[in-house]
């Protein structure tokens, strides 16, 4: 279900009650298991958690060329 939602906060509350309570159940695991520095954010009208360039700044092209 993609949304017009800011935050994943707006996105949550914006959610029927039946997927609310199963979306905080699983955004609270990920946050509590989130590595330091990652980040939530809304990507694409749904949640997202992104690694920041400040962390990984070559991104995924380092991956490719290693």
């Amino acid at each position: 279900m993609t949304s017009d939602a800011k935050t994943p906060s707006a996105y949550i509350k914006s959610l029927p009650d039946d997927r609310n309570k199963a979306i905080t159940k699983l955004r609270k695991v990920i946050l509590d298991n989130l590595p330091k520095g990652f980040e939530e954010q809304m990507s694409y009208g749904m949640l997202g958690f992104i690694v920041p360039h400040s962390i990984y700044p070559k991104g995924s092209t380092a991956i490719i060329s290693e």
